[in-house]
């Protein structure tokens, strides 16, 4: 099953700055208390322990052993200034799986560690440099924030903001561990790399070209959006050239605002002849939590409706999928939040699919998420 989380962004922004190890200090000659505390004032610490059950219908109940499954997980970031302009940066992750049945387990063993983000960042002026582990967040190319950690690639990127209003961001991807993949990153087939251009005032716009030769696709993606009366307006396009399949358009619009406490959108996503190519997630206006905008190939429409009551967020979107290629299809997705202090929260996601592209028609599922942030 593939699974996507609801209302993505297509950001722009590259790594998440976590991290990093511990460093020996030089042993000094005299003052070593406020050597040490000067070295300590450097490093960060922060993370947060988790616990994810899921459950779904597969010709079994809902709560049925056979298809569930509770992961507890242990995150750690940790940051180490070297010098005013570069941080090490580090993520570790540790996790097990409670329960024991015959359905998958997270991260696809019993127990096991990892580190998803260990990079070194340097800032020059406007130019920023992220070489190693790191989160991508690019429209097309993006870590798939579900389950226990996101998807994380091992790359070297470069962002360089000397023109106002305008960022320009590349990466050479070498190692991708997928989300939920495992502990392992796997090796990259070719030349796998990104390069794009955003521009936010008066409107927000992004152009970004993807050459992703362990899939056997070239990418061109752009969307714009701007404020009018309080509605905010949507267009995205990509078009993929692919190897061993058809081409693909993909053409999307979208508008959103707020009205009474409610914030609202709607959307429309039109995708011809192959699915569009997005490497772990991708930005489709359709996107939903079981299902990706971009493998739905024929006509797709999306409404969503979110507000807070008493501290509780709430979220209900529904997507209708007139298929090309499959059987039609359709997605509800009903998500809570609530803050029970800064930092221990409980979300609750059920959703309701039935689509060809999941393989699981006529599906209900039910995640329990609690999270406890140090």
């Amino acid at each position: 099953m593939k699974f996507t989380k609801l209302s993505l962004i297509a950001a722009l922004a590259i790594s998440s700055a976590f991290a990093g190890g511990d460093i020996e200090p030089v042993e000094p000659a005299v003052e070593a208390p406020a050597a040490t505390e000067a070295c300590n004032a450097n490093t960060t610490i922060s993370g947060k322990a988790t616990a994810y059950y899921y459950t779904f219908e597969d010709g079994t109940d809902l709560f049925d052993k056979a298809t569930s499954n509770l992961g507890t997980a242990v995150t750690l970031d940790v940051a180490h200034k070297i010098t005013d302009n570069v941080t090490a940066n580090f993520t570790a992750v540790g996790f097990t799986n409670v329960l024991d049945n015959n359905a998958d387990v997270f991260e696809g063993t019993e127990t096991g560690a990892y580190l998803n983000v260990a990079n070194i960042t340097a800032t020059y002026g406007d130019t920023t440099f992220i070489l190693g582990r790191q989160l991508l967040s690019t429209p097309m190319l993006s870590g798939f924030d579900w389950l226990l950690a996101p998807g994380s690639f091992e790359a070297y990127t470069i962002a360089n903001t000397s023109i106002s209003n305008v960022t320009l961001v590349g990466s050479y991807i070498r190692q991708y561990r997928a989300n939920n993949g495992g502990t392992d990153f796997m090796d990259l087939d070719g030349d796998n790399w990104a390069v794009g251009a955003a521009y936010s005032d008066a409107f927000d716009a992004s152009l970004w070209y993807y050459n992703v030769d362990h899939a056997g696709y070239t990418e061109i993606y752009a969307d714009a959006g701007v404020e009018l009366s309080g509605i905010n307006l949507a267009a995205q396009i990509a078009s993929t050239d692919w190897d061993l399949a058809d081409d693909s358009m993909l053409y999307g619009i979208k508008a959103s605002g707020s009205v009474a406490g409610f914030d609202l959108m709607a959307a429309y996503v039109h995708v011809e002849d192959s699915g569009a190519g997005y490497v772990d997630n991708d930005a489709a206006y359709t996107s939903m939590w079981n299902n990706l905008g971009s493998d739905e190939v024929g006509d797709a429409f999306k409404v969503e409706a979110a507000t807070e009551f008493n501290g509780l967020a709430v979220s209900a979107a529904y997507a209708n999928y007139s298929n090309d290629i499959a059987p039609d299809g359709e997605e509800f997705d009903l998500i809570l939040g609530y803050g029970f202090t800064d930092c221990i929260s409980l979300d609750v996601i059920y959703t309701y699919t039935d689509a060809a592209i999941t393989l699981y028609t006529e599906s209900n599922a039910l995640e329990v998420i609690a999270t406890y942030k140090f």
